[in-house]
């Protein structure tokens, strides 16, 4: 049974996931009105993915005597002036989410909610991930400056672009 700091904290991850869903999914629809294919496939799939992250969240929450709340998002920026712009935006935002992750887990521990604070080391690991990622391409980003071709290179090869962190490997 969750406790009630619990649950709010957790539903109030469940909007953050939600809003961050959103500002992906207007960051795609940016990149793909200016000819950023690539990018505005990578801009859906990060969409999708914070959409499944809120459903996680949702149905612990549930699955755990608590009442998952869906509450009202902000509506997203959707203006950039470039695409770098755009993903130090979602650099920015990725760190904003590990600390929300990380004051949840700090929750957990003081309510001696351990179940929760098990669960929530997913998030933890998938937030190491994430970060990484969006700094692995705002290194790229860097690399090709005001190169034309280098955008269109960027663009065609983001959607392969994986980064393996330390903590996706366990030693075996």
């Amino acid at each position: 049974m969750l406790s009630k700091i619990i649950e709010d904290a957790l539903n109030n991850q469940i909007k953050i996931e939600a809003e961050s869903s959103q500002i992906y999914l207007a960051m795609a629809c940016w990149a793909e009105v200016k000819g950023l294919e690539g990018v505005a496939g990578f801009m859906y799939d990060q969409s999708q993915e914070e959409r499944d992250h809120m459903l996680k969240l949702v149905k612990f929450v549930n699955e755990r005597g608590g009442h998952a709340q869906i509450s009202a998002l902000k509506a997203p920026d959707v203006t950039f002036e470039s695409f770098k712009d755009m993903f130090e935006m979602l650099f920015k935002h990725e760190v904003f989410v590990s600390e929300s992750i990380n004051e949840l887990v700090h929750i957990t521990l003081q309510e001696k909610d351990y179940a929760t604070h098990n669960f929530l080391q997913w998030y933890v690991s998938e937030q190491i991930e994430e970060e990484a990622m969006a700094r692995t391409i705002l290194d790229k980003i860097n690399l090709i400056g005001d190169d034309k071709g280098g955008l269109y290179l960027f663009d065609r090869d983001i959607q392969q672009i994986t980064v393996v962190t330390a903590s996706a490997d366990s030693p075996e």
